[in-house]
C-alpha cells in the first residue's frame, strides 16, 4: 500500500452536493493510516499548477465544520473548467514535479465528464513515467450523462428543485380564467435527464407540465406551436418544459442567435434564451400571454431543498473513493449500481474510467413518448427514489447557513 499525502479537487459546474462528496473525501481520508495529510487544490487541476493548496486534515480536524460541509452547495475549493492537452507535454511533468514535491501518493477529482477525461490522462502518464500514485474519479454532474454509472451526485437534488418548483408555477400559472403559457428552460446539452425531471411535478390532480421536450428527438417549431394550440383546447394554462439544447433535424440550435456566440475552454457552445425564443413564436402566433422561465444556475446550487437521498449518496461515494485507492486502484470512477428498485438500493463500485471519460449517457428513447414531446413511465420509475428526503441543512434566524473558506 502506498503511504503519503493525498489532494482533493473539484472541476466543472457545481451541484447543491459536491461538496458532501468532498467531505465524504475528506473523512475518509482522515481516518486511514496512509493518508498523512490531505490537501485541498484551489480551482480544480489550476490550483494543482499553482500549488494553491489548503490543509483540510487540520481545516476540518472540527467534525462540527465537516456536518456543515455536507450541506453547503457549489464548490468549496473553488473549480475551473480547464482541458488537460491530448499528449503528454509540461504541463504533465510540471503536476507530477509538485506531486513529488508535496509528497503525494493520492489524487481524488471530483467532477462530470470533462473531469473523468483529466482523471484518465493523469493516471495514463503515471502508469507512463512510473510514478506511484493512485488516482480515483468520484461523478458529479447534475446533467447525469456520465456513462457506467446508474446516477451521478447532483442530480436527484435538482431535479427535486426542478419538479418542485414547476409545481409552483404550475398553481401560479391557473389564477386568471385566461389563454397563458409557460414556458421554462432547463439545463441540458445534449442529455434530457432534467428536462425529463419535470414530469415528477405532476400528481393526480394536477397534469402540468403538459408537454416536455428533450435534446435527443430533433426539434420542430412548427410541430411544437401545433402541440401549445392542441393542449390548450384542454388546458387554458399551457405549461411546456424544454431542454436549453434542443435542435432542429439541421443541427441548429432553437436558441441561436438569442444570445452571443460564445464557447467555453472545453469548446462548449453557450445556450439560453432557447425558452424566450419559443414564447415570442408562440405569442406572435396567438397573441396570448407567454411567460419564459430559465431556471438556470438555480436548479443546480438549491441546497435549501436537496434531496437527502442524494447528500447521503455523494458523501458515501467520496468515502468509497478513498477507500478503493487505499486498496491499491487507480485510474478508475467510483459508480452507483441499482441493486434493488423497491425497496430502492445501490452498490457504489469502481470502473476502468477509460471507458467513462467523454462517453454521454443520454436519455433511453423508449423512455421518450412516440410524438417526442413527453416521456414515459420508466423514467419516472428510475427518477423517483432519487429525489427522496428533506436535507437536514442548518437553518438559522430563518435562513440557511453554509461554510465559507
Amino acid at each position: 500500500m502506498l503511504k503519503g499525502n493525498a489532494i482533493v479537487g473539484q472541476s466543472g459546474g457545481p451541484t447543491s452536493v459536491i461538496n458532501a462528496s468532498l467531505a465524504g473525501v475528506i473523512k475518509g481520508a482522515l481516518a486511514v493510516a496512509e493518508i498523512e495529510t490531505i490537501y485541498g487544490a484551489e480551482h480544480g487541476v489550476e490550483g494543482v499548477l499553482a500549488e494553491n493548496f489548503i490543509n483540510l486534515s487540520e481545516r476540518f480536524a472540527d467534525p462540527a465544520q465537516l456536518e456543515l460541509l455536507i450541506h453547503t452547495p457549489a464548490a468549496y475549493l473553488g473549480s475551473c473548467r480547464r482541458k488537460l492537452p491530448k499528449t503528454f507535454d509540461e504541463t504533465f511533468v510540471k503536476i507530477f514535479d509538485i506531486f513529488k514535491k508535496h509528497h503525494i501518493a493520492y489524487f481524488f477529482y471530483i467532477g462530470g465528464n470533462d473531469s473523468m477525461d483529466t482523471v484518465h490522462k493523469l493516471s495514463q502518464y503515471a502508469k507512463q513515467i512510473g510514478y506511484p500514485i493512485n488516482i480515483i474519479g468520484v461523478p458529479k454532474t447534475i446533467d447525469n450523462d456520465l456513462a457506467i454509472t446508474d446516477h451521478t451526485p447532483g442530480f436527484g437534488s435538482a431535479a427535486k428543485y426542478i419538479a418542485s418548483s414547476i409545481r409552483e408555477v404550475a398553481c401560479d400559472a391557473q389564477v386568471y380564467d385566461t389563454n397563458t403559457v409557460t414556458i421554462i428552460e432547463i439545463m441540458g446539452r445534449n442529455a434530457g435527464w432534467l428536462t425529463a425531471a419535470a414530469a415528477l411535478a405532476r400528481t393526480d390532480k394536477e397534469a402540468a407540465p403538459h408537454l416536455i421536450y428533450l435534446p435527443e428527438l430533433a426539434f420542430d417549431v412548427d410541430k411544437f406551436v401545433s402541440d401549445v394550440e392542441k393542449v390548450s383546447k384542454k388546458y387554458k394554462n399551457v405549461i411546456a418544459v424544454v431542454s436549453e439544447g434542443i435542435k432542429t433535424a439541421e443541427g441548429k440550435y432553437v436558441c441561436e442567435g438569442a444570445t452571443a456566440d460564445i464557447v467555453d475552454s472545453f469548446g462548449h457552445k453557450q445556450l439560453s434564451g432557447t425558452a424566450r425564443v419559443l414564447s415570442d413564436i408562440i405569442h406572435e402566433k396567438f397573441g396570448w400571454k407567454v411567460r419564459s422561465i430559465e431556471f438556470s444556475l438555480l436548479q443546480r446550487c438549491a441546497a435549501h431543498i436537496a434531496s437527502q437521498t442524494d447528500v447521503s449518496e455523494a458523501e458515501q461515494i467520496g468515502t468509497a473513493g478513498v477507500k478503493a485507492a487505499v486498496s491499491g486502484e487507480t485510474g478508475n470512477m467510483m459508480y452507483f449500481k441499482r441493486v434493488s428498485e423497491n425497496p430502492y438500493t445501490v452498490e457504489i463500485l469502481s470502473h476502468d474510467i477509460s471507458t467513462i471519460a467523454n462517453v454521454e449517457k443520454i436519455v433511453p428513447r423508449e423512455w421518450i413518448n412516440e410524438e417526442g414531446n413527453d416521456i414515459l413511465q420508466p423514467a419516472l420509475d428510475y427518477m423517483l427514489p432519487l429525489v427522496q428526503g428533506e436535507s437536514a441543512a442548518k437553518f438559522d434566524g430563518g435562513l440557511p447557513v453554509y461554510l465559507k473558506k
